[in-house]
């Protein structure tokens, strides 16, 4: 039986299903509507609950006992133009919205001590572009994914202590957990010479867990103040199925086709590194920039492990991803026009750590920048905080990996990527 062919090709799925999201590579950084509307630029501030994801040290001057919680709504649109392809097609993403929800609970325990637990979902988001059921399909990069989806939850306990009046040291640790999905279809033949190929719809399903720890400092002085956070990196072990629709499987390939298999593969996550300074400018009017680092380079390939059931020989795969450190600069201003009401403003330009040679549909990411707004208001123990986020990736062109095969000076799998966002985020807090 000759099922190399066949089998390769299966394996090529889990190669494809690269983590999925946008710039900062697949790093979701919104998790408090306040520091989104001042750009993200929270590091030297860190002054609500939403410091246990931002800067821990920063709980060390969160008062009294508070529970937020809150989420972001996140509406990504893009294209891919093929000028090369026949027809030269523009395909437009599908519309979806992502909700990373975001709870945090803190408790000060003394003038020194402040603990704490969060929830969020910093990792992850996902694409989803055109599907039929034609032969080939509509969406001609297809082959690579037409909708992944990828998603991680941490749940992360915090300690703040004051080291001296105005310095303070803040440490916690996470749980993670993390789903992947990705579909793509796979274009499986006969052995050459007996037949035409097929194109099969071809899920893959996968979770794992981790775990890592993040630490911060902050030290107040007059009129300024300085932070400092760092959150380690981690890997998380994916193991999952996956599988091919049989019902899209005739009957002259299934002697040759494996329909479904056990996947295990491992995905690197980076290190990231946050320096912050915040000055009032006036006694109202606070400004604040952070540099954050991602340390990226250590996702440079992962390998893909599929087993089959007997007789078809396992399948391990190597795929190259060559990410690189990248950095994003961050600016906010906050202004407290009365003693209820805080306005805010910020920006951002991120670096993307991606290769165009390993770019595809299912993680198109580019260099960005953003703009943003929102406020706060408070009402006794009540506060609530809105913040809104536009997000443009500059233009960027991918080979896509030449999947047709053609290996000539124009690559008609070629496509020009353009990409933005708009994300909408709430908090309520209650201070008790």
């Amino acid at each position: 039986m000759k099922t190399k062919p066949i089998l390769v090709a299966l394996a090529v799925l889990l190669v494809a299903a690269a983590p999925a999201a946008r710039g900062a590579g697949f790093l979701i950084y919104e998790h408090g509507a306040a520091a989104m509307a001042m750009g993200g630029a929270f590091t030297a501030v860190a002054n609500n609950p939403t410091a246990i994801w931002h800067n821990p040290a920063g709980l060390a001057w969160v008062d009294g006992t508070q529970l937020m919680l809150g989420a972001t709504f996140i509406i990504p649109s893009g294209s891919v133009a093929m000028p090369y392809y026949p027809g030269a097609p523009t395909i437009k993403q599908v519309s979806q919205v992502f909700t990373p929800p975001n709870v945090y609970f803190t408790h000060k325990f003394s003038d020194r001590i402040t603990a704490g637990i969060g929830f969020m979902a910093p990792f992850g988001l996902g694409t989803k572009w055109q599907k039929t059921n034609d032969s080939p399909p509509a969406f001609p990069l297809a082959y690579l994914g037409y909708f992944n989806d990828m998603k991680t939850f941490f749940v992360n306990p915090a300690v703040a202590i004051k080291l001296l009046d105005n310095l303070s040291l803040g440490l916690g640790c996470s749980y993670i957990f993390s789903t992947l999905k990705l579909d793509l279809y796979q274009s499986i033949t006969l052995p050459p010479g007996e037949g035409e190929p097929y194109d099969v719809p071809t899920a893959l399903k996968a979770n794992g867990s981790s775990f890592n720890f993040n630490a911060g400092l902050l030290y107040k002085g007059k009129g300024f103040s300085l932070g400092a956070s760092y959150r380690s990196h981690f890997n998380i072990k994916y193991s999952g199925t996956v599988a091919l629709d049989s019902e899209f499987v005739p009957a002259p390939l299934q002697p040759y086709v494996p329909t479904s298999g056990d996947v295990k593969t491992t995905f690197k996550f980076p290190d990231v590194l946050t320096l912050g300074l915040a000055i009032n400018i006036t006694p109202k009017l606070l400004w604040s920039f952070d540099v954050h680092t991602y340390f990226w380079k250590r996702y440079d390939s992962y390998t893909a492990d599929i087993t089959f059931p007997s007789p078809y020989p396992a399948q391990s795969l190597t795929a190259p991803q060559l990410w690189k450190n990248s950095q994003c600069y961050r600016m906010g201003f906050a202004y407290q026009a009365t003693k209820k009401l805080a306005l805010r403003l910020g920006g951002f330009f991120d670096e993307t750590p991606q290769p165009t040679s390993t770019m595809d549909p299912n993680l198109p990411d580019s260099d960005r920048w953003a703009i943003q707004g929102g406020l706060g208001y408070t009402i006794g123990k009540f506060t609530i905080d809105l913040g809104a986020h536009f997000e443009h990736f500059m233009a960027r062109t991918s080979e896509n990996g030449d999947i047709f095969g053609l290996f000539g000076p124009i690559n008609p799998a070629q496509g020009l990527y353009k990409m933005q966002a708009l994300l909408l985020g709430i908090n309520f807090g209650y201070k008790f």
